[in-house]
């Protein structure tokens, strides 16, 4: 994507091609249920090395509050009216809209001034975002020269939307700001856990799944795994507790009388 170009092999054809192109991307937990015990990318299932593509990523979790109420209201007004409640603003005219951004897309790719200036400010920001992630062992990613890259493009950006064809120290502050937040949705996620470290509810998770895979089942008895978990060096205490947790991320269901668990 940060070449944004692609290599086509096909039919007799090799060629490459611009694909300039904004990507706006979601996905959902594997399991149907974020786990904050592990990183997002193996929440998510996708290879660190395809995320770190993204100059921006945000994780957006469901959790119980004041938004539950808000949306129940809103869709029971939508299903009783059959129109959204009042906005209580005016929103921006959609041609309006289509306009500035169509002349900002005209806008010729902004730089970086001459004098040299802005572009050690970049240098200086970039070096200090690198010291403290070693210092604090920042989780959500790791910051190198893509990200470098993604301060370019994201003051790029912001420079189009100011109609300039300069770069100024306030799309930089402005994209350093947005990267840091991005890292910081990540690592919250994980309640300041080390993400190189898996917790034994995790370890004993996986064990389950991979007995799962290897006999091609989404159900298991109790005495089908837990010999093997007990073996292996886990607690019996441990093994219910990951049972019940994840029981109630709603991955798998427990039946204690018949002493089983399948997948959801």
């Amino acid at each position: 994507m940060e070449q944004q170009t692609i290599s086509i092999a096909k039919g007799g054809i090799t060629t490459t091609l611009n694909t300039r192109a904004a990507v706006l991307a979601a996905a959902n937990p594997a399991y149907g249920r974020y786990d904050r015990r592990r990183s997002p990318e193996k929440n998510i299932n996708l290879p660190i090395a395809l995320l770190s593509r993204f100059d921006l990523l945000f994780l957006l979790l469901d959790d119980s509050g004041q938004y539950d109420l808000d949306l129940a209201r809103h869709i029971t007004y939508v299903h009783r009216t059959g129109e959204h409640p009042p906005l209580g603003f005016e929103p921006i005219d959609s041609k309006l809209l289509r306009a500035y951004i169509t002349e900002a897309r005209r806008m010729p790719v902004p730089t970086v001034s001459s004098d040299g200036l802005l572009a050690d400010y970049i240098v200086n920001n970039y070096v200090s975002i690198r010291g403290r992630e070693q210092d604090q062992k920042m989780s959500g990613g790791y910051i190198g020269a893509r990200t470098l890259l993604s301060v370019l493009r994201l003051s790029q950006a912001l420079a189009r939307l100011r109609f300039s064809t300069e770069i100024s120290h306030g799309d930089i502050d402005e994209a350093m700001r947005l990267i840091t937040a991005s890292k910081a949705s990540l690592a919250e996620s994980r309640n300041g856990e080390s993400a190189a470290v898996e917790d034994t509810q995790t370890r004993i998770f996986k064990l389950i799944r991979s007995i799962m895979a290897e006999r091609q089942v989404k159900s298991l008895k109790f005495s089908e795994f837990e010999p093997r978990l007990l073996a292996t060096g886990f607690t019996r205490e441990d093994i219910d507790a990951t049972l019940e947790d994840y029981a109630n991320l709603d991955v798998w269901s427990v039946n204690t009388a018949q002493r089983k668990l399948a997948m959801v």
